[in-house]
């Protein structure tokens, strides 16, 4: 039987082309047989890039429009669009046969707060915001609209919930740094009911998507 395609969502200021293509994950999964639907979130890369919040409602039903053709899939999620390929498997579990996510953790049941990352891509650099500043330059790096990411942030949103998360009953895993202010990552795999933890040492929340160690856990894990 064939297998089915791989979703891959990128992250906050980022894209398909820089979190998937570049590193060499669409090459790696193309190898294995695997077709892929690497999405660009709206406000990034390719996709659209409304400069209203109000806009960003979309975010999830784009995604979930570029997998409607297809009965299952797997899905490989990185930061923010881990926390999409979450909300989505909360909405429709059986679409997803198994899904990765990689630099999430505990705060995937919180909202974080945008207002550094906001202040850092509408106003001149502070040096002081690392957090805001790594984002304007991945921002600008990428070849993003800082006034698109901007609204992407303000978009409304619910936080998910433990109740979301004990409906997503298929395998999951959890791939985290030890360096990633996003962790720990047992809470999240606590909350799912078929997940395990994959800690890679010394890696911090960037470095996730192009570690080795990442990629073999993943294409593992998807039998791939």
């Amino acid at each position: 039987m064939e297998a089915c395609p791989v979703l891959l969502v990128h992250g906050f200021a980022s894209s398909a082309e820089h979190n998937w293509r570049a590193p060499g994950w669409l090459d790696l999964l193309a190898e294995a047989g695997r077709a892929t639907v690497a999405v660009d979130l709206l406000g990034h890369g390719r996709a659209p890039r409304p400069a209203a919040p109000a806009d960003y409602a979309e975010v999830e039903p784009r995604v979930a429009a570029a997998i409607s053709g297809y009965e299952q899939v797997d899905a490989v999620g990185f930061s923010t669009g881990a926390l999409v390929v979450l909300r989505l498997a909360a909405a429709d579990p059986g679409r997803f046969r198994r899904i990765a996510l990689l630099g999430i953790g505990a705060g995937a049941l919180a909202r974080a707060d945008p207002a550094p990352v906001i202040a850092a891509l509408e106003g001149e650099p502070d040096p002081e915001n690392i957090p805001g500043l790594v984002f304007r330059r991945l921002a600008e790096g990428s070849g993003n609209d800082r006034a698109a990411l901007v609204a992407f942030l303000r978009r409304p949103q619910q936080p998910l919930t433990a109740t979301d998360l004990a409906g997503i009953g298929g395998p999951v895993l959890v791939v985290l740094g030890d360096q990633d202010p996003a962790g720990p990552g047992e809470p999240l795999v606590a909350a799912l009911p078929d997940a395990r933890l994959v800690t890679l040492r010394g890696v911090d929340h960037f470095g996730t998507p192009a570690d080795v160690r990442c990629m073999q856990a993943v294409l593992s894990f998807l039998d791939a």
